[in-house]
């Protein structure tokens, strides 16, 4: 149940973020719930294909689609307060990214998978719904320019293993999990930490 809530908390947030992203790009009603619904369920469906998990979770269970569909809505309506809401926003990302990791590890460790495996299984959920986001919006995705990201996730992700490995409750286990990735995404934000990117051409 609690894995459950984790998700649904999850979906919303990233929702939210990929709806409000389009709203941005200019993109009318439609394309914005397209855009909500791609952030919120795709790393979920890379990951269950990932496991052979056919269809995917997500894809077979209607509250998944109905609830990120009614975000993405409530969004394009009240997008300007929405907006407004900058720090607001940024935690909500930092929350998805969070909770899809650590779900995403807990998963696939429930499946069977290697630890190692688990753990970039883990990762690639927390990033992936949102690298297509920003691909269908015709930009670079954050994973690729702010590195920091995908470190938090991968973090998270292993906590969770280590967890797991400890035989420690796997609830408590995912929610500390999930706080490690959101303070250290917050704290990457605050402090502008990015990875090193070459210089430009002489």
């Amino acid at each position: 149940m609690l894995l459950t809530a984790l998700e649904f908390l999850g979906l919303v947030a990233f929702a939210a973020s990929g709806a409000l992203a389009a709203v941005r790009a200019r993109l009318d009603v439609f394309g914005v719930v397209v855009v909500g619904l791609t952030t919120a369920l795709g790393g979920g469906v890379i990951r269950d294909v990932l496991l052979g998990i056919h269809p995917p979770t997500t894809l077979r269970n209607w509250p998944y689609l109905a609830v990120c569909a009614v975000t993405a809505l409530v969004v394009f309506v009240f997008h300007p307060q929405v907006a407004r809401l900058r720090r607001g926003v940024l935690l909500a990302d930092a929350l998805g990214l969070g909770v899809f990791a650590t779900a995403g590890t807990t998963i696939a460790l429930n499946a069977g998978a290697t630890v190692y495996a688990a753990c970039l299984i883990g990762m690639t959920t927390g990033i992936g719904g949102g690298a297509v986001r920003d691909l269908l919006l015709r930009e670079i995705p954050l994973v690729l320019r702010k590195e920091i990201y995908a470190v938090a996730a991968l973090a998270g992700s292993v906590l969770v293993a280590i967890g797991h490995a400890l035989r420690l409750p796997e609830g408590p286990v995912t929610v500390v999990a999930a706080a490690a990735v959101v303070a250290v995404w917050m704290v990457a934000l605050w402090r502008h930490w990015n990875a090193p990117v070459a210089r430009g051409p002489e």
